[in-house]
Parts: C-alpha cells; sequence; structure tokens
C-alpha cells in the first residue's frame, strides 16, 4: 500500500484575492526550496511573474543560492489579490516523483470552503492538465473543460466564475518560457491585473 499524502501547505488567500490559481499538488519535499508554493527551483512559474510584472525573470531568484525571495513572493501576490492552492488535497505518488501523470488523486480540495474565504474571486486558473481534470470533478455538470488561451464560465456555490487553464510552469512541459509567459499575461491583462 502507498501512503496517502495530505497537503503539505496551508492555502494561500489574501482577503482582496482576484483571483485563485490551482496547480495539482506540490512536489516531494526533497525538491523544496522555500515553504511555498512552486518550491522546486527548476519550475518556471517565479520566472514567468517575473518576466510579466518585471520584465525579468529572475526578479523572485536568489541566484546566488539558487534559492527563491519568498516574502517579496507572499508581499507581491497579497498586492495583486492572487490566491494560490492546489486542486488535490490528498493524492497518492505512484513513483517517487513530481510528475502528474503519476499522481492519484484521493481527495480533491473542497472548493467550496476556500471560495468563501475569498468573496472577490471570481477568476481561477489552473496550472496544467491534472489541475483542470482535477478542477472539473468539482464543477457542475454542463461545464465546459477550459482550453489554453480560452475560458469557460460557470456558477459554482452561487457566484459567477470564469474558469482558465495555462501552460504547466513546469520544465517538462516543451513550451519555453516567453512563450508560457505570453499565454499567463493575456490572463492576467483580461482579468485586470496587468495595467
Amino acid at each position: 500500500m502507498l501512503p496517502i499524502e495530505t497537503h503539505p501547505l496551508e492555502p494561500f488567500l489574501p482577503a482582496n484575492a482576484k483571483l485563485l490559481m490551482l496547480g495539482s499538488f506540490p512536489p516531494p519535499k526533497t525538491r523544496w526550496k522555500m515553504d511555498f508554493y512552486y518550491p522546486n527551483y527548476q519550475n518556471d512559474m517565479w520566472r514567468i511573474y517575473g518576466l510579466i510584472f518585471f520584465q525579468d525573470k529572475n526578479y523572485f531568484l536568489d541566484l546566488k543560492n539558487k534559492n527563491f525571495y519568498e516574502q517579496k513572493i507572499r508581499d507581491f501576490l497579497i498586492e495583486k489579490g492572487i490566491a494560490i492552492f492546489d486542486t488535490a488535497y490528498q493524492v497518492v505518488r505512484l513513483k517517487e516523483n513530481a510528475s502528474d501523470k503519476f499522481l492519484h488523486i484521493e481527495t480533491p480540495t473542497d472548493l467550496t470552503a476556500l471560495l468563501a474565504q475569498i468573496p472577490l474571486c471570481q477568476n481561477i486558473v489552473t496550472t496544467g492538465d491534472k489541475a483542470t481534470d482535477t478542477l472539473m470533478l468539482s464543477m457542475p455538470e454542463g461545464t465546459e473543460k477550459p482550453v489554453i488561451g480560452k475560458s469557460s464560465e460557470t456558477i459554482f456555490a452561487s457566484r459567477e466564475l470564469s474558469l482558465f487553464r495555462m501552460p504547466s510552469s513546469s520544465r517538462a512541459y516543451p513550451l519555453a518560457l516567453e512563450k508560457k509567459a505570453e499565454a499567463y499575461q493575456q490572463l492576467f491583462q483580461k482579468i485586470g491585473l496587468l495595467d
């Protein structure tokens, strides 16, 4: 029997959040550089954010120590109103790695409880295919699964929501960093987080 892992992080839910960003599940602790989301130094999420908002992929990176500036990331997300969690609350790793392909979702995240804490949020973005598929398990019947570059609309827990699907920030996803950043930039412009 493989062990069931429960999500190791608290949801990051700034009160002013207009966007909820959902990945699949954190990588194994051995890959972490910080106690926060997208903690693997090989993951491009914080480079994508640096490129879009500061025209500098290294803005959130402590290059000398091959680490992230965690507080800088947290402060930025609070200022912009971006919440983060994952679509899975409990998983079984079928292999000892970070690949979504080998994640078995045991318990999806309770989205109703998450959204109750961020009343201004009307946009959900998933960062990869596994995250999108897991999110769809909680959505009302008839909700269209979003595809990259397009959003779908739904009503969930009495709230109108726009669902977006972004390219994975994992290096395993075969798309150049700049192209990933372009996709995220369009999303941020669409929901008013970029001037």
